[in-house]
């Protein structure tokens, strides 16, 4: 009996394993990752007996949560300001600003970046709205071609940190953690990647000798500033928002999204009614592709739970000697090598509620670890063989994906620093928390 069932025990290990290899090769040809966790999930679930009918059902349930409709939101907001001329309000504005730096049209892209993050909360986006703005006039002051692709790339990783965030409504969904919280949360974090990244943008251009500097213009740039009051008002309207209690994530989605349809349609007058399907069907394609997969990522920790995998990802984090510093350590190795290889979503589904329980075992605060864990997982925008920033850059230039990695290192490296910093100091993130 005992050799039977560990007969049957041992064809279970290896099913699951070559349905693990399967879905590794079916990834690597590029077959859609929510069709290959969904075979996965069939061929597993056969192999350890668990009833295909409950999938349906888990599918549905797991995002007939209102919270989450600020997910499409938020999405559809990125959209309309970009639709609204209200993105390039805001670069213009940046760019008179910051112009008289070294560097300072790389600069400008970066606050670009930053102040289009807090209104769309998608890196995709950021990169390339930022990247269609500024690309062609950072070419034109004579900036390396590469590294232009490179800064837009890196400055669009802040599009999921700095709020609102689509990949905070999902962490916050998925480990039941109030939204709004972890908005304000990810603000100043956001912040310093920014000042980090232009930090790396002013020695680049000053060493390299890229770029044009111009007089500093307080009218210049005061104009542009009430040329941009649309942007601002827009920013103004999510984060008081939501920082005061006014309004849900949610609800502050709505209102923003409204906002932008008015503003587009009556003050800048550069949305039409009939660019008004095109977009929508826009958003509602990444809508489309980001839904599924939180649908299927509840499925997944259900059959992981069953599977033991948690417990062994516990089981190899703990035997490094289950301390704060080392714990938080391991679970930041671990993300960020996923995010090398897997895109912010599918890494916080699959991993968040694995590695969260075991950093608030040694007494990370869940709130902070959040921060951390995104933080890691938006640097994998910029990290191959995934880099998903860095396909969208190369998209919107047209240059080669390779030949942005050389000049995307000492971004990366000065992500990687703010990373260290926020994980070593909590208030970086809970200091503003504590006002909501």
């Amino acid at each position: 009996m005992a050799a039977t069932k560990g007969g049957e025990t041992m064809d279970t290990t290896t099913l699951v394993i070559l349905a693990s290899i399967g879905g590794t090769v079916l990834f690597l040809i590029g077959v859609p990752v929510f069709l290959v966790l969904g075979l996965w999930i069939v061929m597993a679930s056969n192999a350890i007996g668990f009833t295909l009918s409950n999938i349906p059902t888990t599918l549905f349930e797991g995002i007939n949560f209102f919270g989450l409709l600020a997910l499409p939101l938020f999405i559809l907001t990125g959209d309309m300001i970009s639709a609204a001329g209200i993105a390039r309000r805001l670069t213009d504005f940046s760019r008179a600003a910051l112009s008289w730096l070294s560097g300072g049209m790389a600069i400008s892209t970066l606050g670009a970046c930053g102040l289009f993050a807090a209104i769309s909360g998608s890196n995709a986006a950021t990169t390339a709205t930022i990247g269609k703005i500024m690309y062609p006039q950072l070419v034109d002051e004579n900036y390396d071609k590469r590294f232009a692709a490179a800064t837009i790339a890196a400055g669009g990783v802040v599009g999921i940190i700095i709020p609102p965030s689509v990949i905070f409504i999902v962490y916050g969904f998925i480990m039941n953690l109030p939204i709004g919280t972890l908005f304000i949360a990810g603000l100043l974090p956001g912040i310093l990647m920014v000042i980090a990244m232009q930090l790396v943008a002013l020695y680049m251009a000053w060493r390299n000798g890229w770029g044009m500097t111009f007089a500093f213009s307080l009218k210049k740039t005061l104009i542009a500033g009430a040329k941009a009051y649309l942007g601002f008002l827009a920013i103004f309207i999510v984060l008081f928002g939501i920082y005061s209690g006014i309004f849900s994530p949610t609800e502050a989605a709505a209102m923003t999204v409204g906002y932008c349809f008015v503003a587009g349609t009556f003050v800048t007058r550069e949305i039409k009614l009939r660019q008004v399907p095109s977009i929508l069907m826009s958003s509602g394609q990444i809508t489309g592709l980001l839904a599924p997969l939180i649908a299927i990522s509840i499925v997944m920790q259900q059959m992981f739970s069953l599977m033991g995998a948690e417990q062994a990802i516990r089981d190899f984090v703990m035997s490094f000697g289950g301390g704060y510093a080392v714990t938080l350590a391991v679970c930041m190795a671990i993300v960020l090598i996923t995010g090398t290889i897997l895109e912010s979503l599918p890494v916080t589904v699959i991993l968040a509620p694995v590695l969260a329980p075991l950093a608030a075992h040694v007494g990370v605060d869940p709130v902070h670890f959040a921060v951390i864990f995104l933080v890691g997982a938006s640097i994998g925008f910029i990290t191959p063989p995934y880099g998903l920033n860095l396909y969208v850059a190369s998209s919107v230039t047209s240059l080669p994906y390779l030949q942005l990695v050389r000049f995307v290192v000492p971004y990366f490296v000065a992500l990687v620093l703010v990373w260290a910093l926020v994980a070593a100091f909590p208030v970086l993130s809970l200091w503003l928390t504590q006002f909501m």
